[in-house]
């Protein structure tokens, strides 16, 4: 059964891989292995749980006859609930974020963005968007920064293949921002739960390679345009029906809703409960800042103009069935046994972490960065410094420490895989759709540019561990 659960696994990954082409919707697929996976292995759940947790359910057990229902009781309450747990905190942190993302949104917090795109020169219009997706993408989720980013980006730019240079750009620092933090992108949040990283660190060690995986694909593409671009001027929206703010109460929100995300890492630190109730608490002061200077508005019955296109609020919704699905298909995985054994094979035969990073690169290029990356860092868990004697090889084992380097490398592997076809990043996948790039002249343009940096990235991460 263990044979089965990882075929079902495997094909969701092809499927995944495979979406561009067979239109089979990704979220819908890690959910369905995800569910299965969870069905087939509590209908034989005896034979996993004597052999992964016999203590446990002998303890469990307390005298009780062992039946078939005593396990499925054990597996739903003891294994089973702790993986809902892991991506319960991870949805409810996106779902946070993303619902601050759209109160910021609706109450034209970010409309001064257009202010800043005045110039008509091509290239410091396409470094001056660049940095303020990496700016924001460093903040909230890459799929909300890039669609907000080509939206504003399609109306001031009016020829498709500029607006293609444009975009590339924008995938590019929306994906090496949200890398740079652990609240930037999904799977640096994970490894944040998971206790293997610490937001400062992490950020401290990606942001030289970071920025090489970002900066040399972006300054090749600002090579392909013109001295001038053709642009249309946009006024800023009229405000006069949807809400009554002005410039310093957008402001004002602005601070709250961003500088709160700020916080997070100092709340995690301070009161040691998940970061999805530090981002809980900022939408709540948000949202009660939002009805207050909005409360003319309100008393009568004038509702806030929804900006938000329906197509990312669909998106949004997939994205978090999408992290919850692989969350619970890499769960029931490991809970089999077969995780332990992939991770003692990679050990005793691979044994470099390198190697793993580029593996899980490569991955990413047409499976989903999360999917991908989330299954090399479940190979592992924290090792505890304590134990760290117990190994053999103190310093390949070292790696595996909370801040280890082995965290980094994936995660910095996963974001750059990401790039180099579109296929396995979301906001590779919207710009796709968008604007109907190809991956073969993405590739030729801008993928064999971001194949250079990320290595430049590794060996600059390699030079930073050994100096």
């Amino acid at each position: 059964m263990a044979l089965v659960i990882v075929a079902i696994l495997f094909i969701g990954y092809v499927l995944i891989a495979t979406g561009n082409i067979t239109k089979v919707n990704k979220a819908a697929v890690a959910m369905f292995a995800g569910t299965v996976g969870w069905v087939l292995y509590i209908s034989y759940g005896t034979d996993f749980v004597m052999g992964q947790h016999p203590r446990e359910y002998v303890d469990f057990l307390v005298g009780a006859t062992p039946t078939s229902t005593a396990v499925k009781h054990f597996v739903a309450q003891n294994i089973f609930l702790k993986y809902v747990g892991k991506g319960a905190e991870i949805v409810f942190f996106l779902l946070s974020t993303m619902t601050i993302v759209e109160i910021l949104v609706n109450n034209g917090c970010f409309d001064f963005i257009t202010e800043c795109l005045r110039t008509r020169n091509s290239r410091k219009l396409l470094w001056i968007m660049a940095v303020i997706t990496f700016l924001i993408s460093a903040n909230l989720d890459n799929l909300t920064t890039t669609t907000m980013m080509l939206v504003i980006m399609h109306g001031i730019l009016p020829n498709r293949r500029q607006r293609m240079i444009y975009g590339c750009a924008i995938v590019l620092a929306a994906n090496c921002g949200g890398a740079l933090t652990v609240i930037g992108d999904p799977i640096g949040l994970v490894l944040w739960n998971a206790g293997a990283v610490t937001a400062t660190d992490f950020s401290a060690s990606l942001a030289v390679p970071c920025l090489i995986g970002w900066i040399v694909p972006t300054f090749m593409l600002s090579r392909m345009l013109p001295r001038c671009v053709d642009r249309q001027y946009m006024s800023l929206p009229y405000r006069g029906d949807d809400t009554r703010l002005n410039r310093w109460q957008r402001m004002l929100m602005l601070f709250v809703g961003i500088g709160g995300l700020w916080f997070i890492p100092t709340f995690h630190n301070i009161t040691k409960l998940s970061p999805f109730l530090g981002a809980m608490c900022v939408l709540s002061i948000l949202w009660i800042v939002n009805e207050v200077v909005n409360r003319k508005l309100m008393n009568v019955d004038v509702m806030i103009q929804r900006r938000t296109p329906r197509v990312l609020q669909y998106g949004v919704i997939q994205l978090l069935l999408f992290v919850m699905g692989i969350i619970l298909a890499i769960g029931v995985m490991t809970e089999t046994g077969v995780v332990y054994t992939i991770a003692q094979w990679c050990d005793d035969n691979i044994h470099n972490i390198w190697i793993m990073g580029v593996a899980a690169g490569l991955m990413s290029t047409v499976v989903d960065t999360f999917a991908s990356s989330s299954l090399f860092a479940a190979l592992h868990g924290v090792v505890e410094p304590f134990r760290l004697g117990l190994w053999v090889d103190t310093d390949y084992m070292s790696m595996y420490l909370q801040n280890g380097l082995y965290w980094k490398v994936i995660a910095y592997s996963a974001a750059m895989g990401g790039n180099i076809l579109l296929l396995g990043s979301t906001s590779g996948l919207a710009l796709m759709k968008m604007e109907r790039v190809h991956v073969g002249w993405y590739f030729r343009n801008v993928g064999s540019a971001v194949v250079v940096s990320w290595l430049l990235g590794l060996a600059v991460m390699w030079l930073m561990s050994v100096c």
